[in-house]
């Protein structure tokens, strides 16, 4: 137990009120008792210090499922904690209603789920951190997910990008197009785009329109203004964000997940109009991100959908974030970098074709999985059983190795 008034609230409790209605009665009680409501809250930041202490990526909490521990994600694994209490599910309830706007306890009562973004101020004189949150229920009780986002962005140097590649992410060099960064959930996407949008704010005047779900990283305006517009609170979607930024005089628009076929669609409108757009999708490489591209739409209107893809994307990265010799995560990347040849495969249905070329494409800054993976590998960074189970292409790998030993 954590929470000193855990017993008075649950004797006002009836036993046979569950889900919903439970919920609504324990948000009354924490509302009219501020103390209650602020030892709730204080309990959440110590989870957080906490969290932050170990390094911990993600914390989970609440529902059956997590049987009353605090779970913590640390360098890629997940396991419960035994340095912080175990919370009762009224507890969980507690804490997380406490920070949750009305608004978004409507949403969460609605829907069974709320997406939030949270900062926090860890330790007194400190800067606030930020994290992302999942609120959602399981068997009737409440559970969550927070994401710690980092609050030092990588200098765009340390992500080791070739300098071709480097050039092109930059306003100053290429004004228009789609860049995408891909993978799956967890595997850094959002730090990569915080880290261009970073260097772009601080080298070009420029403004830049981030529409996220939630926002997590707040960027301070540079030499560019920057605008953070969060679903849900500043705008109903990612489509309608899409539309409205192409009345507010961007030069880069940063959308934070190409989810459906209408945000796809309207994202390759803002590229046809000369914008400047970078996105991410959960595709684990460069082929399967133009696979499904093209798949989110009709068979009558994929032609169209590919060829407008051709003349507007000019780079995809997939990211992948593996586990080094230390236990520690790495991160490894995909590059395709969209040139004539490319253009020419994804018009004319040979999107295979494509791997080759990046296979083939060094000069241009394009690197495959498998390379990238090999090229850590002979470098003593990961073993050769990590650079097996995460190459997209096993067969090639497994060529690479065979051929190296």
């Amino acid at each position: 137990m954590s929470l000193s008034f855990l017993s008075e609230m649950q004797v006002s409790l009836s036993e046979y009120l569950t889900g919903t209605t439970r919920f609504q009665n324990i948000n009354k009680m924490i509302t009219f008792n501020n103390s209650w409501k602020e030892e709730s809250y204080e309990c959440l930041r110590s989870l957080m210090r906490h969290m932050r202490d170990i390094e911990a990526s993600d914390i989970d909490f609440g529902g059956p499922g997590s049987n009353n521990k605090v779970w913590y994600r640390v360098f890629g694994t997940k396991a419960p904690s035994d340095k912080v209490p175990n919370l009762d599910q009224d507890e969980v309830t507690a804490i997380l209603l406490s920070i949750l706007s009305d608004d978004q306890k409507v949403m969460l009562f609605n829907n069974k789920n709320v997406d939030i973004s949270i900062g926090l101020i860890l330790e007194e004189g400190e800067k606030q951190s930020r994290f992302r949150g999942d609120i959602y229920y399981e068997s009737n009780t409440l559970v969550a997910n927070f994401r710690r986002i980092n609050q030092k962005l990588f200098d765009i140097e340390q992500l080791n990008f070739p300098e071709i590649i480097h050039q092109r992410f930059n306003l100053k060099y290429e004004k228009s197009g789609l860049f995408l960064v891909t993978g799956i959930t967890g595997s850094g996407k959002s730090s990569t785009l915080d880290s261009i949008v970073d260097m772009n704010n601080k080298s070009n005047n420029a403004h830049i329109i981030i529409i996220g779900n939630p926002i997590e990283y707040v960027h301070e305006s540079a030499k560019s203004i920057v605008r953070h517009r969060e679903i849900g609170e500043d705008v109903i979607s990612f489509q309608e964000g899409t539309i409205q930024a192409l009345r507010q005089d961007p030069d880069i628009i940063v959308v934070g997940e190409m989810r459906d076929p209408g945000t796809i669609a309207t994202v390759l409108e803002a590229t046809d109009s000369g914008h400047k757009v970078f996105s991410t999708l959960h595709t684990s490489s460069a082929i399967d991100s133009l696979h499904r591209i093209v798949a989110e739409f009709p068979p009558i209107e994929q032609e169209r959908v590919r060829f407008r893809l051709a003349d507007t994307l000019k780079i995809i990265i997939s990211q992948k974030l593996v586990p080094d010799k230390h236990g520690k995560l790495v991160m490894v990347k995909e590059i395709l970098s969209v040139d004539s040849s490319v253009q020419a495969a994804i018009r004319n249905k040979n999107i295979g074709e494509i791997y080759q070329m990046i296979t083939e494409g060094k000069r241009k800054g394009m690197i495959s999985m498998e390379q990238e993976l090999f090229t850590n590998y002979k470098k003593g960074v990961i073993t050769k059983e990590v650079a097996m189970n995460y190459a997209n292409n096993k067969k090639r790998m497994k060529h690479l190795l065979l051929y190296s030993a």
